[in-house]
């Protein structure tokens, strides 16, 4: 199992509509990928806005390189979510899971 982990602080007034954007629109794609495990979103109020951490599971690194291709530590952004960001990483972080316990 991979995670890829990614950052963006989103304008405070948009938050919503990010969260709904992954929803609707981001996660339905990605459950059509053959190897996608799941998906979280967290987030976090700063002074700046507010702080998104999104992880995604997957089966292995090829089910991501069909999500985000052969670059796949770029992270994919589409213009419509640009818009709603403060900022945002560039690239996505990867972590190899090597043990998880869930209750």
């Amino acid at each position: 199992m991979v995670e890829r982990h990614w950052k963006g602080i989103a304008i405070r007034e948009m938050a919503g509509d990010y969260i709904q954007h992954l929803q609707n629109e981001t996660l339905p794609g990605l459950k059509a990928i053959p190897g996608f495990k799941g998906f979280s979103i967290l987030s976090q109020e700063t002074k700046e806005g507010i702080a998104f951490l999104i992880i995604t599971r997957w089966e292995k690194l090829e089910s991501i390189q069909q999500f985000a291709g052969m670059h796949y530590e770029e992270a994919v952004v589409p213009d419509v979510v640009k818009a709603m960001m403060i900022r945002y990483d560039l690239r996505a972080e990867h972590y190899v899971v090597q043990w998880e316990e869930t209750f």
